[in-house]
């Protein structure tokens, strides 16, 4: 019996740190598909915002970064206001919002 919980606590462990987001995998996502408007370090495109009459928020801002990882992601993937959910695969939304929290000022 022991022996199978030391292997079945291993196999999820081992589950469950390849599940964690990447942050530097984030960022290539994040190029891609979310800097444009929001910048590539976070701060928002001012022409953009002006142009669509929208306020970007700086996603180094305590604002954002109090948001939880679940919450970046929601509206990775739903959008939000203006802006249009984003084309992602699950895994590169959770590595958006893990590069996304990574910016914290």
């Amino acid at each position: 019996m022991r022996v199978f919980l030391t292997t079945l606590t291993a196999v999820v462990l081992s589950a469950t740190a390849g599940m964690a987001a990447d942050a530097a995998a984030g960022k290539a996502a994040y190029d891609k598909s979310c800097k444009s408007c929001h910048g590539a370090d976070g701060t928002a495109n001012a022409a953009i915002a002006k142009m669509m009459k929208v306020d970007i928020k700086d996603m180094k801002s305590a604002e954002v970064q109090a948001m939880s990882a679940a919450d970046v992601k929601k509206i990775i993937t739903d959008g939000k206001g203006k802006m249009k959910a984003v084309a992602a695969a699950a895994a590169d939304a959770d590595n958006i919002a893990a590069f996304i929290k990574s910016l914290k000022k």
